[in-house]
């Protein structure tokens, strides 16, 4: 689905990952963690072609970024950005509408399998009741769960979500990480997920650690969320209770 070949990111002078290999296969879903500045943000910039790598390649469904048109690209891969600079003036439905961009088959509209998906996008986000207000007026979860259902109408094959659970209450958390695991569930579909929150980063089914200066880690989540893995990552000492799936981590003072 999504590979890395010897990639190498930075910002500026600083080297924040060297030559990695990366190769997610379909079904598969992905935690990035990392302290704050430690690359995960431009490492996903990179791996949808939004910024450059200072070395190495990178494919996805075996074709190469550049290789796509902007409009495969859409139907292939599909980002959400840990901010959005522009405001949009519409409705709260026109902006979900905007991720059926890369199906569109008429310049002068949507069709009824395009409305279809936007209707589907915004129950999946309990956003139904909300869809004709103004985008402007949402408030910040409201947004972010707007900007996940843009995202799920969209469908792309590939998901690089930078901190998809910000702003959102519990409830929502658990309603995305469900989502995201659906979508790559019996499809030919994949994610990478942004974390913070370990605890989620444990139901995911792999994770990769950044350190910030060059190196990082990858295996199998069991393997990778251990006390003392995570001690050396975020630089403060880790404590896990229980295990598995529902194992929580939490700083020890």
């Amino acid at each position: 689905m999504l590979h890395a070949e010897r990639l190498t990111i930075a910002v500026g002078a600083r080297t924040l990952c060297r030559e990695l290999d990366l190769a997610v296969a379909p079904g598969e879903l992905w935690a990035v963690l990392g302290c704050n500045g430690s690359g995960k943000t431009t490492l996903l910039h990179a791996l949808a072609g939004l910024a450059p790598a200072v070395a190495g390649r990178v494919t996805v469904a075996g074709k190469l970024l550049a290789d796509y048109s902007r409009r495969e690209l859409g139907r292939a891969l599909g980002i959400l950005l840990q901010r959005e600079d522009q405001e949009f003036w519409g409705t709260l439905r026109d902006y979900v509408m905007l991720g059926r961009y890369p199906h569109a088959r008429s310049l002068f509209g949507w069709n009824a399998t395009d409305e279809e998906a936007a209707a589907r996008a915004l129950a999946a986000f309990d956003l139904e009741p909300l869809a004709a207000q103004s985008y402007g007026t949402l408030s910040g979860g409201e947004r972010q769960r707007a900007r996940l259902a843009q995202l799920s109408a969209q469908n792309p094959r590939l998901l690089l979500l930078d901190e998809p659970l910000q702003h959102l209450d519990l409830r929502h958390q658990l309603k995305t990480l469900e989502w995201v695991r659906a979508a790559v569930r019996g499809a030919d579909r994949a994610a990478l997920l942004v974390l913070h929150d370990l605890t989620f980063a444990g139901r995911c089914d792999r994770v990769l650690m950044l350190y910030g200066d060059g190196r990082f880690a990858a295996g199998a989540a069991a393997e990778m969320l251990q006390p003392e893995r995570l001690d050396n990552l975020y630089g403060c000492r880790v404590r896990a209770f229980g295990s598995g799936p529902d194992a929580h981590f939490i700083p020890v003072i």
